[in-house]
């Protein structure tokens, strides 16, 4: 029987992880969320684990006093969430929203755990540290987000053959083809509707200004080791092939499938087996055709920013990531426009300190540094 920690339990990606454990009998350990304590109270009753852990401090006694009939240890904190990424099993899932991500990655891989990775942050502030980190202890990274599963995938069998490019698909969003324009007027409601993934609030928005594309372009750039100008970014409504991958013969291979994130989680979770999933069967007659854009990045320049900030190294993706980070939590309490989220971005990346140098120390302290400057 495989054993996880899963850390980001109650959001829309943890909610879907404890589904393919429960089908495919995976031990649950550990389970972690940030606030909601009545889902991880139903969480922890439902799979037993041996630890949960709560990061809101303040429902600490709560959470506790909730679960006292049964045995399970109540943590709280950054630092005994880190302790529950150490602990000894199969794989760490990581699917906690945002740059409190990436100690608890980091913390899994030192202690000898493999990652099972929805938290694209992680490889977006500090790509270099957490690769190198995986290569030393010899342990695996495997991609959850559903693009990158499909590059791993479409990669499986190369036999060591040369890549020339990795094809990183995006559905659009749903402000896919509007004019800055009509950007300006764009609401909150109209950002969070997607039209083909059910996701998290944040990431709902990152695909509406399709920063996430530039995380993602980040993300498969340390994930894959390709060059930045290797990875092409086509706009692809439908959302049926997920990504793929052109060898040097112009051979493209690639992964498709239903807008379904059980497929690539239940891929992460069994890896190297397949097995049955509840995911609807892909059906291309049902589908009847398939389409792909070139991105407006005139319209949509988080791509062209987050190209920006891989080309300048060290901290400047930090910068970008924490900048984006504060600037759609601003969004979404109605503080600032849509189109505002770009310019805070653009904002924070020429006035937050640079640092060619790049260690989870510097990577703390830029948090603080964009967090202070951008709310101050």
């Amino acid at each position: 029987m495989k054993e996880i920690v899963l850390l980001g339990s109650t959001g829309s990606i943890g909610t879907q992880v404890l589904e393919v454990a429960k089908l495919h009998n995976i031990k649950v350990k550990a389970l972690s969320a940030g606030s909601n304590i009545k889902l991880l109270e139903e969480q922890a009753r439902e799979f037993m684990p041996e630890y949960v852990c709560i990061a809101d401090q303040n429902k600490y006694s709560d959470l506790k006093n909730a679960l006292s009939d049964i045995p399970v240890r109540v943590l709280t904190g950054k630092d005994e969430l880190s302790e529950l990424a150490a602990l000894p099993c199969n794989s760490v899932v990581n699917a906690i929203v945002g740059m409190a991500g990436f100690i608890p990655t980091l913390t899994a891989i030192n202690a000898g755990n493999n990652v099972a990775l929805a938290n694209k942050e992680t490889l977006v502030v500090g790509g270099e540290i957490i690769t190198a980190a995986a290569k030393e202890k010899g342990v695996q990274l495997l991609p959850i987000d559903s693009e990158h599963s499909a590059i791993f995938q479409s990669l499986m069998g190369s036999m060591g053959n040369k890549l020339r490019k990795i094809i990183l698909t995006a559905s659009g969003g749903p402000f896919r083809g509007f004019s800055k324009e009509q950007l300006r007027k764009v609401t909150k409601e109209q950002a969070l509707k997607h039209p083909n993934w059910s996701m998290g609030a944040k990431i709902t928005v990152d695909s509406a200004t399709m920063m996430n594309k530039g995380l993602e372009l980040i993300e498969a750039v340390w994930l894959f080791g390709a060059a930045p100008e290797q990875v092409e970014i086509v706009v692809h409504p439908q959302s049926i092939l997920h990504s793929a991958v052109e060898f040097e013969d112009g051979s493209v291979i690639g992964q498709l499938g239903m807008p379904d994130m059980r497929i690539p989680i239940q891929l992460a979770l069994t890896y190297p087996k397949r097995f049955n999933s509840p995911a609807k069967p892909l059906s291309l007659t049902d589908i009847g055709s398939l389409t792909f854009e070139k991105p407006n990045d005139d319209v949509f320049p988080c791509m062209n920013l987050a190209r920006t900030a891989l080309k300048k190294g060290g901290n400047m993706p930090c910068i970008m990531n924490r900048a984006n980070e504060i600037a759609v939590k601003l969004f979404l309490e109605d503080r600032i426009s849509f189109l505002e989220i770009t310019e805070k971005i653009r904002w924070a990346m020429e006035n937050v300190s640079f640092s060619k140098e790049l260690t989870s120390e510097v990577i703390l302290e830029t948090e603080k540094e964009t967090e202070k400057k951008m709310c101050s």
